[in-house]
């Protein structure tokens, strides 16, 4: 695979764009204010209505969009977009008075969309087009990007965009028995990527130039209807990501469109899928193989959309996902009509991928189910490199650490947890750890070497986020928020008498930091002021505002602590606190823990115990279905968050399930005696065993001066006089909120 290669853009171009993206920006919604006054008739007296159905107006993208146009009075209209008559477009909906078009010709860039009554201009619309490669929001793009669409089936690229052909599949389930031992051929075939999608078990390629199969399955939808278990999928390029869009669909039948649903197949819901992990990007990924556990989501009729750029292991960008989701879900609504409902689901950085969603980009998940959930990336990053440094620090120590006092500082159930999460990470380098974070698939001489190439991709996560965090002009580095100053690392085990004074201040005295490379440096990380407040007012912490009071959310997970699995249980928790401090109650979410079984997790196909979460995943999706239905029926005036608290279904509440299957039905809270947090205790990380809070969101803490008093186990005076030399500014007051913190308020930014 030949990579094509694009210039990096200086910071300083990179500055000059993302201001005039932000101009832009405002001057859309300068205009989306101006129409929603001009249309409405209470005001001016008129009688027409317009909107995009398919993205918002200062979104659009691929050279059309769809529109509403709502008439109340029987009146002849005429519909000029872009000077250029287009009322025959627009065609009745069962809806009263309302019409809809889908409308070709969008350019990018300004659009005008007028409709007339007796000669008169009643109602403007302007519409602002976008390349279907993007960016529209994200900022400008990441280069070098390499294409790989043949992985996914799609054949070479034919631009620098990554664009290709889009193909259309059919598969079906079959009635001949399946085998349960695992498929090794595409498990190899996964690790090598030759292969990125291949059918589940049970599942056979359709024909449709032939008759219809003989041991073609049925499935009952969650409308009650009962289809052939024939699966329609579409594959393609958008944003320069490889998209799949999947529902039930008998070759032959009449397609879904933006003005009739045929009855059977597909039920009119979407599902949007997001994948885990965390990677630097440079490339276009591929997709996820195909597991047994969206099939009960598609067999209700749901319809499963996904694409590479929505995969964290691709890409962990959060604005490049949301911008990734909203261009697939517009090509979806232009193609098949608005779904009743958007669910967002995804686990591990899937989770986080719907956390950030929702908060910063309102509007284009109507309720999320995260599962094995991280509130965010960058809190959830600040275990990683604590770990590193404390796995170090105990390694270079004199003292002897037993593993219990190794647990007690790292806050997990286990030591083996922080082990797992640092030795995930590359190890340290001459080249700069960040080297070894590159996917296989970007040739090595376009990553960055801190000697030979500095000006290579850099494969951390703030690399990842530049058009977010901008550049520090003095080092000409991307912003960092990281920090360690004034963390006393085992704290709360040193005054719980777990760990001598000698071993905590030893502890403190050399644990170090991290630089500009990712390397292990003796002095404490400090972070850039700048970043700091960009990370909290732009979202990169989920602090729990934004749009996140205002959908609701089931948080499920399978209880993994005690397995050195990185994915704890305390992370729901977090986000519960988050939520309640931002919002006043976290009424709006669920927390739901299962068992975790062995599992076979190469292949993505779980032991036989993997009907159980299978089912788990579609009666969820069923649940949250039903959430929304009762919300949208509210035509109340309450408030959106009230409205999302009062018709939560009474049987969707906290619990959890033991392994015998029992539901037990309680409130969730972090600590305590209750049955659920007895069968599975949560636990904490570094941060919080340093004193920190629950909610895990303080990237920097303010300073206090070292108090002898707080310390329940006797220092003498030498080593209270070693402390003050390690925390010469004072040590972390957890009672008052971090440097630069404040509530995520502000959504939809453009860079």
């Amino acid at each position: 695979m030949t990579p094509v290669i694009f210039g990096e853009s200086s910071p300083a171009a990179t500055l000059w764009t993302s201001v005039w993206r932000t101009v832009l920006a405002a001057l859309a919604y300068i205009v989306l204010v101006t129409h929603t006054a001009v249309a409405d008739p209470s005001q001016t007296g008129g009688d027409v209505v317009l909107r995009t159905i398919s993205s918002r107006a200062d979104s659009a993208s691929g050279g059309d969009v769809l529109i509403e146009l709502r008439s109340p009075n029987s009146s002849t209209w005429i519909a000029h977009f872009n000077g250029r008559d287009v009322s025959s477009s627009f065609r009745p909906t069962k809806a009263s008075h309302a019409y809809v078009a889908l409308l070709d010709g969008l350019k990018n860039g300004k659009n005008i969309l007028e409709i007339l009554v007796d000669g008169t201009v009643r109602s403007t619309l302007e519409i602002v087009g976008h390349p279907l490669a993007g960016p529209i929001f994200s900022g400008p793009h990441q280069q070098p990007f390499i294409c790989e669409t043949d992985v996914d089936g799609l054949g070479p690229a034919i631009d620098r965009d990554c664009n290709a052909k889009t193909i259309v599949q059919y598969y079906y389930k079959s009635t001949e028995p399946v085998s349960q031992k695992p498929d090794i051929q595409l498990i190899l075939a996964t690790i090598n990527r030759t292969t990125s999608k291949s059918l589940p078990q049970g599942f056979k390629p359709y024909d449709t130039s032939a008759p219809p199969p003989a041991d073609m399955a049925k499935t009952v939808t969650s409308e009650g209807n009962t289809v052939n278990y024939v699966i329609r999928r579409e594959l393609g390029v958008i944003n320069r990501a490889v998209y799949e869009i999947q529902f039930l669909h008998q070759p032959g039948d009449p397609l879904p469109t933006p003005w009739a649903r045929p009855k059977g197949g597909w039920n009119g819901r979407l599902v949007y899928e997001f994948g885990g992990g965390c990677s630097a990007g440079y490339r276009q990924g591929t997709l996820i193989p195909s597991g047994d556990n969206p099939q009960l989501v598609l067999a209700q009729g749901y319809a499963l959309a996904t694409s590479t750029l929505n995969i964290a292991e691709n890409n962990c960008n959060d604005r490049v996902s949301a911008e990734t989701l909203s261009m697939v879900r517009e090509h979806f609504i232009k193609s098949y009509g608005m779904p009743v409902h958007t669910i967002g689901f995804g686990a591990s950085g899937g989770a986080i991928q719907v956390h950030m969603i929702a908060q910063n980009y309102p509007g284009l998940l109507d309720g999320i189910i995260p599962k094995m959930s991280f509130p965010d990336m960058l809190t959830t990053d600040l275990r990683r490199t604590d770990c590193i440094l404390l796995d170090r620090a105990f390694r270079n120590s004199g003292d002897a650490w037993s593993e219990q006092q190794k647990t007690a500082v790292s806050g997990f159930a286990t030591w083996h947890d922080c082990l797992e999460i640092a030795r995930r990470a590359p190890s340290e380098t001459a080249k700069g750890r960040y080297t070894e974070k590159c996917d296989a698939s970007i040739p090595p001489e376009l990553v960055y070497d801190h000697i030979t190439n500095p000006t290579g991709a850099r494969c951390d996560y703030f690399s990842t986020e530049k058009n977010v965090f901008g550049f520090d002009r003095e080092t000409g580095l991307v912003r960092r928020p990281l920090d360690n100053i004034g963390v006393q690392y085992g704290l709360r085990a040193f005054n719980d008498a777990k760990i001598s004074a000698e071993q905590f201040i030893d502890l403190n005295e050399n644990v170090g930091g991290i630089d500009g490379d990712g390397l292990i440096v003796s002095a404490r990380t400090r972070a850039n002021t700048d970043a700091l407040k960009i990370a909290y007012t732009q979202g990169l912490v989920v602090t729990g505002g934004g749009g996140l009071s205002q959908i609701p959310i089931i948080d499920w997970r399978y209880y993994v602590d005690d397995r050195a699995n990185l994915h704890d249980a305390f992370r729901s928790y977090a986000m519960r606190a988050r939520l309640s401090a931002a919002n006043g109650d976290a009424d709006n979410q669920v927390i739901l823990v299962d068992p975790a079984f062995d599992y076979f997790h190469i292949s993505g196909r779980l032991d036989p115990n993997d009907g159980q979460y299978s089912r788990r995943e579609g009666e969820l999706i069923r649940q949250m279905d039903r959430w929304l239905d009762n919300v949208s029926a509210d035509a109340s005036s309450r408030t959106e968050h009230e409205k999302v608290v009062a018709n939560k279904p009474s049987d969707l509440v906290d619990g959890c399930w033991t392994l015998e299957g029992e539901r037990i039905s309680e409130p969730a809270s972090y600590g305590g005696h209750r049955k659920c947090n007895d069968i599975y205790p949560s636990h904490a990380d570094p941060r919080i065993a340093a004193g920190g809070p629950v909610s895990d969101d303080v990237l920097k803490c303010q300073l206090k001066p070292i108090d002898s008093a707080e310390y329940l186990q006797p220092l003498t005076a030498d080593q209270l006089a070693r402390l003050k030399v390690v925390f010469p500014s004072g040590v972390c007051d957890w009672g008052r909120p971090g440097v630069g913190q404040e509530i995520t308020k502000s959504t939809w930014r453009f860079y």
